[in-house]
């Protein structure tokens, strides 16, 4: 039984919810939490029941960085030894979309997790940032890299160099999030956006995902060619024969992931 996570694996339709819980903390990222997160998303990605993921806090926070007070005394050695790089991997390679409902706080390693998702959907309430700087440090978790391809070097630059924070409308404007709702509204849009995509054809929900996060690692050729390849492989679905038919025989069609 997790102690930091609250795991419900169909919370509606073909949609987990992954629930941080540590309230006083604000939900920061120990590494007990963190080795939760990560096997439980193991566990869910190859549960075929489970279509999509949502990952969310609470109103305060969805997580407010790191747990500086278990980090402060360690070393380098420390560092590598503790094993936070499989949590990382284990979000990159996480072939079921994952969906972020962030309110309130989501910094340092909580916008690194929200940054980590494919869909971010935000209540009023949220603010996003890299503080690390002011702690003398640096983002650690892919802030660096996921930030600058969210929003741009220039306004990912001064985020990790100034530490400071950006609000749920800007995030919108910036293109770092997908949609801005009313504060305590954004678990319920989550679940709408993630069951939208549970409805979809999981075989080819996972051959797009793939494709456009290739997007983010190539250049456009390679980029292309990535593309065309698991466009073919669709046709290898039982999904692609039943989505072509029903649209052509004008009915719903019955996705099975096969």
């Amino acid at each position: 039984m997790p102690e930091f996570l609250l795991v419900t694996p169909q919370a509606r339709p073909g949609v987990a919810l992954l629930q941080l819980n540590r309230p006083k903390e604000l939900n920061a990222l120990n590494l007990t939490l963190m080795h939760e997160i990560r096997d439980a998303l193991g566990a869910l990605d190859a549960d075929a029941a489970v279509r999509a993921v949502v990952i969310t806090g609470n109103d305060r926070a969805f997580a407010a960085g790191a747990d500086i007070r278990a980090m402060a005394g360690k070393s380098p050695v420390d560092m590598l030894l503790a094993d936070h790089v499989t949590f990382w991997d284990q979000l990159r390679l996480m072939r079921k979309p994952l969906v972020a409902a962030v309110a309130g706080f989501a910094l340092g390693g909580g916008c690194e997790l929200a940054l980590a998702c494919d869909l971010i959907v935000a209540a009023e309430t949220a603010q996003f940032g890299q503080p690390e700087i002011r702690l003398g440090t640096l983002p650690g978790g892919g802030g660096t890299q996921r930030l600058a391809r969210a929003v741009g070097k220039a306004k990912a630059m001064e985020m990790v160099l100034t530490g400071d924070f950006i609000a749920a409308t800007e995030a919108l404007r910036l293109g770092l999030v997908n949609r801005v709702v009313p504060a305590g509204q954004h678990l319920e849009e989550a679940f709408r956006l993630a069951g939208h995509i549970a409805a979809q054809p999981p075989v080819a929900v996972r051959l797009a995902k793939e494709a456009v996060n290739y997007a983010f690692e190539s250049h456009l050729a390679a980029g292309l060619q990535f593309e065309r390849r698991n466009y073919y492989l669709t046709f290898a679905s039982g999904d692609q024969r039943e989505g072509m038919a029903a649209f052509l025989e004008k009915r719903a069609p019955e996705f099975t992931g096969r």
